[in-house]
């Protein structure tokens, strides 16, 4: 067996490649040595049926799931793709660690080689070790931090080459697979993951579920022996399920796929009891087309091991999601959307924007309705151009108002979408994504664009860049309201030419315009990933804002995305699933633990609540960044977030137990996470050791229903 060793801060990943290179194999994954290897004899299926494979090709598996199945013109689709030669990429040090997750078929001929192609990282041979060293694995073959691995196979007979993909960010294992056609006749890829993680120990599966309003419910299956799968048809992450899979137990495993297209991800328990998940695209139903010296490359899909369980594997996402994001102090803003909705009128708007400067806000955001013909939601979208008859000074003269309070103006745009009567659809109806011979297919009164088509994608670049440098815009809420299901030219690769386009404008937006913070929506959370993760600077996880539905929420989306992602709001809805009542300090305190944000009528809060607002906001301003930045830890019915020398711990009480107080009951504690027992620690006006913190933990006052509280070292 021949390995090589990625070594993570705490957790290793070791691959190898079997003397008769058919396969590559996990041989060991997380802080020590993993029982993965198969112990007897297979009867009835060939061997690759049962070992942990890192990457399963039909033809070379059979009876088990595979993650790659591809064709020729003779309509045989199976490959036996043999090992060649290891191969290490040195990405220069300004690149970021997150996935560039950028999919599809590049043009560029020939093989992968030991040598530097044009515009490529520098390529060298690995030496692998000649056998295993302690433990079995040994360090021999190491790859280094910031460094790439590729293993490449390849099929002679089908003339195919495939590279599987390794770089170790921290503790997670990035992974992705390039796929070249070598030959002269067209090959057609019928299903395409990024990766199969082979998961040492466990077998109960955690999941992401929901739908509108409803995102990031927490839920776990066991499988005993079988398969549960996940996924999107609608060629955007969705509400339904997010592109995210762990483990439970002390030593925690989950896989994410950095993809905002089509996906699929499932768990599969093998007869032996081993657990494998595979991640990637969704293949399309006539399969994807290589052409002859064509290569296809998937999106990134990441896997996480921490010893820390459940909470520690969030906190590896997190600090893998912060490593690939720009460090900014995320300001507080209001949103008018929820005070005005289309009614959009220049001087109510101002009038909220005073109300808003006075308690602190810094940025004003003019939500959906600000350009000509959207009065409501059948028009409008698509013509991007100001209503005088809502601004009479213009944009810039509002805009001036704003910095007149003191205030960054921000703004919202939904640049996929075009409204059926709008002028690019009636001058550019090419440009509307459909299915041939058939009508568009409409949702929400608004159609389609085909970001697939490369003058489409010119078109949104254009009008985006054309606002950004015609206004001072400082924040953009990019909103996504519907999926894409019409298929449109079958012949092309719809969901990854889409996808791409949509990364590399928002690429070119950052590089554009640095200073502009982008937002991403879509009808709530239906395009949360890592994917999209990389390339803004907050998202919008649900339009659910309602205090005790919000708070489920918020928990479900901190287990796999980083809390500097997460923009919360306060507002005055009422709950879609739960619609008991909770303070303004409660609301306050469910949107402190994200991104802060405004969405109430400001001009219905009287002077009391506009005095709580001005007071929380201030201490958010506090500790702001050491929410963006910090560890994180759940208390059960609260969150910690653990910083070097401060921690700021929110404690709610749901309204579920004894909160009237009518019969006996003794003071809740809560103890804290994350201190150093040997220091001493001030909480409010008091000093506790950190030992007595961790054990015994804060007395919360029953009679409010949530407490913020700040700790800080003393010594």
């Amino acid at each position: 067996m021949r390995t090589w060793w990625l070594r993570g801060t705490t957790t290793s990943y070791v691959v190898g490649v079997p003397e008769h290179g058919q396969w590559a194999q996990l041989v060991a994954w997380g802080p020590g040595p993993a029982p993965v290897e198969v112990v007897g004899t297979e009867h009835f299926v060939p061997r690759a049926d049962v070992e942990p494979l890192e990457y399963a090709v039909r033809g070379v598996r059979y009876t088990a799931p595979v993650d790659l199945v591809v064709s020729g013109p003779d309509g045989c689709d199976e490959l036996r793709p043999t090992f060649t030669h290891p191969i290490h990429a040195t990405r220069p040090a300004h690149l970021p660690h997150a996935p560039t997750a950028i999919s599809g078929v590049n043009p560029r001929p020939g093989r992968f080689t030991d040598r530097m192609q044009p515009g490529e990282p520098a390529m060298r041979a690995v030496h692998p070790s000649n056998g295993p060293g302690e433990d079995g694995v040994g360090p021999a073959g190491e790859v280094g931090v910031g460094e790439e691995l590729g293993l490449e196979f390849v099929d002679e007979v089908r003339g195919l080459g495939v590279v599987l993909h390794y770089r170790m960010v921290g503790d997670v294992v990035e992974r992705w697979v390039s796929v070249r056609n070598d030959g002269t006749e067209e090959l057609t890829l019928h299903r395409h993951d990024s990766a199969g993680f082979v998961v040492p120990v466990g077998n109960t599966v955690k999941y992401l579920w929901g739908e509108w309003n409803s995102e990031f419910q927490q839920a776990s299956v066991t499988l005993p022996r079988g398969r549960f799968t996940i996924g999107s048809a609608q060629g955007i992450t969705g509400h339904s399920y997010s592109p995210f899979l762990a483990t439970d137990g002390d030593v925690a495993y989950g896989v994410q796929l950095a993809w905002s297209g089509s996906w699929e991800m499932s768990a599969d328990v093998d007869t032996t009891g081993l657990l494998r998940i595979q991640a990637g695209r969704s293949a399309s139903s006539l399969g994807t087309r290589l052409g002859p010296g064509e290569i296809w490359e998937s999106p990134k899909a990441v896997g996480a091991c921490s010893a820390e369980g459940p909470d520690g594997l969030a906190r590896t996402f997190h600090e893998y999601a912060r490593a690939g994001s720009r460090k900014r102090v995320p300001k507080v803003l209001y949103n008018s959307w929820f005070a005005t909705e289309f009614d959009l009128r220049a001087e109510h708007q101002l009038e909220l924007a005073r109300r808003a400067a006075g308690i602190g806000v810094e940025t004003f955001v003019v939500d959906d309705g600000w350009f000509v013909g959207r009065s409501d939601d059948t028009g409008g979208l698509g013509d991007w151009e100001v209503d005088a008859a809502k601004f009479p000074r213009g944009l810039d003269g509002f805009i001036a108002d704003l910095h007149g309070l003191g205030l960054d103006f921000g703004l919202w745009i939904e640049p996929e979408s075009v409204s059926p009567t709008s002028q690019p659809a009636q001058e550019h109806p090419e440009w509307i994504l459909r299915t041939s011979g058939r009508e568009p297919v409409l949702v929400r009164n608004q159609l389609l664009l085909d970001l697939s088509r490369d003058d489409v994608a010119e078109f949104i670049w254009s009008t985006l860049d054309r606002l950004l440098s015609s206004y001072d815009i400082s924040y953009l809420k990019w909103d996504a309201n519907r999926p894409r299901l019409d298929t449109g030219d079958v012949r092309r690769d719809v969901d990854g030419l889409a996808v791409r386009n949509l990364y590399a404008i928002l690429d070119r937006l950052r590089a554009r315009h640095p200073d502009v913070s982008v937002e991403g929506c879509a009808g709530g959370g239906a395009r949360v990933d890592l994917g999209m993760a990389a390339r803004v600077d907050t998202l919008w996880p649900s339009d659910n804002t309602a205090p005790l539905d919000r708070l489920k929420i918020q928990q479900g989306f901190r287990t796999g995305f980083a809390p500097h992602l997460m923009s919360s709001w306060v507002t005055d809805a009422e709950g879609t699933h739960d619609g008991r009542q909770r303070s303004l300090d409660f609301r306050f305190h469910v949107a402190m633990a994200g991104v802060l944000g405004i969405g109430a009528d400001l001009s219905r809060w009287n002077d009391e609540q506009l005095k709580t607002a001005a007071r929380h906001i201030e201490q958010y301003k506090g500790f702001r960044e050491l929410i963006a930045e910090s560890k994180v830890s759940g208390l059960g019915s609260g969150v910690q977030y653990v910083g070097p020398r401060k921690s700021v711990v929110f404690l709610w009480e749901t309204g579920d137990g004894n909160v009237r107080g009518t019969l006996p009951t003794r003071p809740r504690r809560v103890p804290l996470a994350g201190l150093d027992p040997a220091k001493n620690y001030r909480v409010g006006d008091h000093t506790y050791l950190g030992s007595y913190l961790l054990q015994v933990g804060v007395v919360v006052d029953g009679s409010a229903d949530s407490h913020c509280l700040v700790v800080e070292s003393i010594d």
